[in-house]
C-alpha cells in the first residue's frame, strides 16, 4: 500500500529550474569575455539541472571559461575558488527575482500542487526532499502557502550528499517513519530519478523544457513513468495507486 508521497521542488512543485537556469546564465555574461548568449547557458544548463551546485557551477565555469574572470572576484565574496565566487554572483540574480513574490505565484507547476493536496486529503504522509537551500526553500513555499503542506522538509542543508545520492530520500523516509515500497517520489530531473531509485522508491518523472531529452534518453524509467503532458499526470497515477492498493482508496488519486 502507497503511505507516502515525496515531492521534489525545484522544476517538480515550481519552475525555480527556469528561475535558476536565467540567474546562471547572467553570472556567464557578466563575467564572460566574449559574447555569450542566454540561450547558450540555458542549453548547456540542461546538461546539469538538478545536480548539487558546485557541480553546476564547475560545469559551467569550465565550458565558458569562466575560471580566470571569476578568480578575481574571490577576494570580493571572501570564498577560497572560482566556482564560489561564480556561484554568489548568481545568488544575487536569483534572490532578486525571489524578491518578487508575483514570480514564484507565475512559475507554480499547478498540477503537482494540485497532486500534493489530493495526498493530504487522502491522509497520506508528505515529504519535500530537495537540493535547495533551507532559506530558500522555507521563502518559496511561504509565498506558495506551502510550508505547513509537508510532514517533513528535507534540504540540501539536511544532507552530506546531493542528489543523485539516496541520502536525502533516506532521511525522509525515516522521518516519515515508511518503507521505500510504501512510497512514490515525483521527481524531474536525471539526477533527482537515480536518487529516488536508489533508496527503492516508486517514482515517476514529471519532464520539463530542461530535463525531457535526458529523460527519455537516460532510460532511467519506463516510458509510461515519465509524463510529458502535466495534465495526465493525475491519470497516470491513478493507474498506479489502483494498481497497488486494489482494495483500499486511501491514497487515491482522482
Amino acid at each position: 500500500m502507497i503511505r507516502a508521497w515525496l515531492f521534489d521542488l525545484d522544476g517538480t512543485l515550481v519552475k525555480t529550474e527556469r528561475l535558476k537556469a536565467i540567474s546562471y546564465a547572467k553570472a556567464v555574461i557578466e563575467l564572460s569575455a566574449s559574447t555569450v548568449a542566454e540561450d547558450q547557458v540555458l542549453n548547456e544548463f540542461k546538461n546539469v539541472v538538478g545536480r548539487p551546485r558546485r557541480d553546476v557551477a564547475q560545469a559551467l565555469v569550465s565550458v565558458f571559461n569562466l575560471e580566470k574572470a571569476a578568480l578575481t572576484r574571490k577576494a570580493e565574496f571572501g570564498v577560497p575558488t572560482a566556482w564560489q565566487a561564480f556561484v554568489q554572483i548568481r545568488l544575487k540574480y536569483y534572490a532578486k527575482m525571489l524578491e518578487d513574490p508575483a514570480v514564484i505565484l507565475n512559475n507554480q507547476w499547478p498540477h503537482a500542487i494540485d497532486l500534493l493536496r489530493r495526498a493530504r486529503e487522502r491522509r497520506c504522509k508528505t515529504a519535500l526532499v530537495t537540493m535547495s537551500r533551507c532559506e530558500q526553500t522555507m521563502r518559496i513555499l511561504e509565498i506558495l502557502s506551502l510550508q505547513d503542506k509537508f510532514d517533513f522538509i528535507a534540504t540540501r542543508d539536511d544532507v552530506e550528499n546531493g542528489k543523485p545520492d539516496p541520502e536525502i530520500y533516506h532521511l525522509a523516509l525515516g522521518e516519515l517513519g515508511v518503507s521505500a515500497e510504501e512510497s512514490i517520489a515525483l521527481e524531474d530531473s536525471p539526477s533527482g530519478v537515480r536518487a529516488a531509485l536508489a533508496a527503492g522508491v516508486n517514482v515517476f518523472a514529471v519532464s520539463t523544457p530542461f530535463t525531457k531529452k535526458a529523460l527519455h534518453e537516460g532510460k532511467l524509467l519506463p516510458e509510461e513513468q515519465i509524463i510529458d503532458d502535466p495534465s495526465q499526470l493525475a491519470n497516470v497515477l491513478e493507474r498506479f495507486m489502483t494498481n497497488h492498493n486494489p482494495n483500499n482508496d486511501q491514497g487515491e488519486v482522482e
